[in-house]
């Protein structure tokens, strides 16, 4: 049985409408701070200071990271503006590209379990909410499966939030039982 990606759960139909990522785009999502970082500027703008803080992680280390997504096209600079101290500092927002592009599993598999495991490092107790099961299917039943979570993970990703809205990052993997 094949390893699933995070693309396989999406129906047939958003697949094909990604295109194949280019050498720059897939190098860029083989990190996991780097999709941390795609995550973290979605519906916010911000500084490499910013992120350095949210991430726990050197600043030169973060720009490091900031300027590669921002070469491949993830990120874009907003217009600076002015630090605590008067410094120049310039926000930086996602693109929205990574939901357009697809990267080899075996490229972005490991970076995606890295930065779940790094998130979910920094919950408070009782913040996630998970369940693990066994299910016996058979391949028609996981296609359907698999068909159905695409549908509704697309769904849920193309609504717009109201104002009460909150960010929920999911995560979601499937594997042999042996």
């Amino acid at each position: 049985m094949e390893s699933v990606n995070h693309l396989t759960f999406y129906a047939d139909r958003v697949a094909r409408q990604r295109r194949k990522a280019t050498d720059a785009e897939a190098s860029a999502l083989a990190s996991g701070i780097r999709l941390r970082i795609i995550r973290l500027t979605f519906g916010e703008a911000l500084t490499n200071k910013e992120l350095a803080a949210r991430l726990d992680k050197d600043p030169a280390t973060t720009l490091y990271h900031v300027r590669k997504l921002a070469d491949a096209g993830f990120l874009t600079a907003q217009q600076p503006r002015r630090g605590a101290r008067g410094a120049k500092e310039i926000p930086y927002l996602s693109t929205g590209l990574s939901w357009h592009v697809r990267a080899p599993g075996d490229v972005v598999d490991q970076a995606m379990l890295e930065a779940y495991l790094a998130e979910v490092g920094e919950l408070e107790a009782g913040d996630l909410d998970q369940t693990r099961l066994v299910v016996d299917v058979t391949e028609d039943d996981r296609e359907e499966f698999r068909r159905r979570l695409a549908d509704l993970l697309e769904e849920f990703r193309t609504r717009r939030p109201g104002p009460a809205g909150e960010r929920l990052a999911i995560y979601v993997a499937t594997y042999p039982s042996r």
